[in-house]
């Protein structure tokens, strides 16, 4: 049988019960929500599994040690006791990041020092700063907990979306805000205000089932642990799910609308999106079932005069009410009161979300 050990999945603050959700809904058993993400105990397939198929993680953090140190010495003696050439090949460059929480090692430069220093006389591994593996040091409470950083670029990178406009939302957020308003793939995706495409995308790719890693490349891959073939057979395609639905974006941008078509095309998700060159005010519902109509429109925080996105927002509640009927709504935003000019009668809110800094909100809506 092979070994499990605790695995970690970061989470864009504020989304760790959806992501947990998304965990146990595709396998990975004892998923629970903790500090910062999720966490649960599985193989070097979970791993991979984990990296491939989840939309909501950021990254996935593989725990090889833990253990007390008080000061540096204590920290370089036991670092040197973890088994680290079953975990790195010697051949490979790895960077090593600290951080130090309420710990009597407080400095956290000279702790990733130490622990490179380990690593280098022990395995005789190159330590590079412009590295692509990472092992990263917590030391919370005079804990020390080492892990492995197995996927490497944000996992919101998911490989397709080469033309992004300014304050582009994340993949990762895009798809777990979809879940929260429900959307399982099975009924229609409005985004009237689309940008370069993000949300209508993963709409498309869930109805598809489509692997949001199953184009790009993995820290996990320069590892001892990994498979080459497994991993082929893990990441093989499966036949795309039929779907009749349409997903749909607009913009007043045609700048936007050329991107997003293009991120579709990469996408392989063309044939079941449609962009259009449209204001708020002309919006109109497209043919068939009403569905779900979710957007991230401008906040304003970098804005001072805040009178035109009122206006934008009443006209976006007033075009909603009068047009689509029986649809739901969610709008992302980080000022309330816009929310509210809407005039549309949100549901119970949801907690906070950190986006580039600022904290927003889901506000639900049923018409």
């Amino acid at each position: 049988m092979t070994a499990t050990f605790p695995i970690f999945l970061v989470s864009t603050p504020g989304l760790e019960a959806p992501l947990c959700a998304e965990a146990l809904e595709q396998g990975f058993a004892g998923a629970t929500v903790v500090d910062g993400g999720v966490s649960f105990s599985g193989t070097w397939n979970d791993v991979w599994l984990a990296n491939l198929t989840l939309r909501g993680a950021t990254r996935v953090l593989a725990r090889i040690g833990e253990f007390r140190a008080m000061h540096l010495a204590q920290l370089d003696k036991r670092s040197r006791k973890i088994p680290w050439g079953d975990y790195l090949d010697p051949r490979i460059p790895l960077r090593v990041e600290a951080s130090c929480k309420r710990s009597r090692i407080y400095h956290a430069g000279a702790a990733a020092q130490r622990v490179a220093t380990a690593i280098s006389e022990e395995l005789r591994a190159p330590i590079a700063e412009d590295a692509d593996l990472r092992v990263m040091v917590r030391i919370e409470d005079d804990l020390v907990t080492l892990s492995l950083d197995t996927t490497g670029a944000s996992l919101h990178k998911r490989g397709f979306k080469e033309a992004v406009n300014k304050a582009p939302m994340r993949e990762t957020m895009a798809a777990m805000f979809l879940r929260q308003c429900g959307f399982d793939g099975s009924f229609p995706v409005l985004d009237p205000m689309c940008g370069s495409g993000t949300f209508v995308l993963e709409a498309a790719e869930i109805a598809r089932g489509f692997k949001p890693g199953r184009e790009r490349d993995f820290a996990f891959q320069t590892l001892p642990s990994f498979d080459p073939q497994a991993w082929q057979a893990m990441r093989a395609a499966p036949t795309p799910q039929t779907t009749t639905r349409t997903f749909h974006g607009s913009d007043r941008d045609a700048g936007a609308i050329r991107m997003a078509r293009e991120n579709a095309e990469r996408a392989g998700v063309a044939d079941i999106t449609a962009f259009e060159q449209t204001p708020i005010e002309a919006l109109e519902p497209p043919p068939g079932p009403p569905g779900l109509v979710i957007l991230n429109p401008p906040y304003g925080t970098r804005i001072g005069d805040k009178a035109p996105l009122v206006t934008l927002h009443r006209t976006l509640g007033k075009v909603l009410k009068t047009r689509f009927s029986g649809w739901q709504v969610g709008i992302i935003t980080a000022d309330k009161s816009l929310a509210q000019a809407t005039g549309l009668k949100f549901e119970a809110p949801l907690p906070p979300v950190l986006h580039g800094g600022i904290r927003v909100g889901l506000y639900r809506a049923r018409l």
